[in-house]
């Protein structure tokens, strides 16, 4: 299964993401997101984004999940589009996957269609990272995530279709996702055409999944 996935490349944290790890802010920095100003919100959410690549387990602690959750459908597309990015990084991490998945899944599905394609990135990347897990796979189906990610995967600009692609493939290990999936083999058809090398393969790995042909 983890065959589907590539990481997504991060640099490395700066510095000052250990100290503040280290000196315990992380559950200050997390409900100050509900009192700050836009701006302030902004810049949190960057240094929790930083924090998290490091150890995600004291945002964990501190019930980071459902505050980012509320983010998600904030004004600011910024804010939507960063809010998206921290849980990026939370479900990376082993213990962040579980508990994503029925509290945050039909949220990030529902910014599938943003009008901010930064948002659409961020919450497709937080979705692939979701799905990797069953539980996960089971909760986008219910929240009906296959119709919004196939226009993701049919528009060549989409800065999403590289994840929105991996998302599906995700999807069609259940049988339910890969019979919805089979009659829009074409979609994906068409990616093999595309420029980037990455998304050519992604889409060569996700109609042999779907048509259950080995890659």
């Amino acid at each position: 299964m983890h065959s589907h996935l590539t990481h997504v490349p991060s640099l490395s944290p700066p510095a000052g993401a250990v100290g503040i790890l280290q000196a315990g802010l992380i559950p200050s920095l997390v409900f100050k997101l509900r009192t700050e100003s836009d701006g302030i919100q902004e810049l949190i959410l960057d240094t929790l984004s930083s924090c998290l690549h490091v150890d995600a387990s004291e945002a964990l602690a501190t019930g980071a999940i459902t505050i980012l959750k509320e983010k998600l459908t904030h004004s600011s597309a910024a804010i939507r589009s960063k809010a998206a990015w921290v849980l990026l990084e939370i479900g990376t991490h082993p213990e962040g996957k579980n508990l994503e998945c029925d509290e945050v899944i039909p949220v990030l599905v529902s910014l599938l269609e943003d009008t901010d394609p930064e948002v659409q990135a961020a919450a497709t990347g937080a979705l692939m990272f979701a799905t990797v897990k069953p539980q996960g796979r089971c909760s986008a189906l219910g929240a009906e995530a296959i119709p919004p990610l196939l226009k993701l995967v049919a528009e060549e600009t989409s800065k999403a279709r590289l994840n929105a692609i991996k998302t599906l493939t995700m999807l069609a290990e259940l049988s339910e996702g890969r019979e919805t999936l089979l009659a829009h083999a074409d979609t994906f058809q068409q990616c093999l055409d595309d420029p980037c090398e990455a998304v050519k393969r992604a889409a060569k790995i996700a109609i042999s999944v779907i048509k259950q042909k080995p890659f």
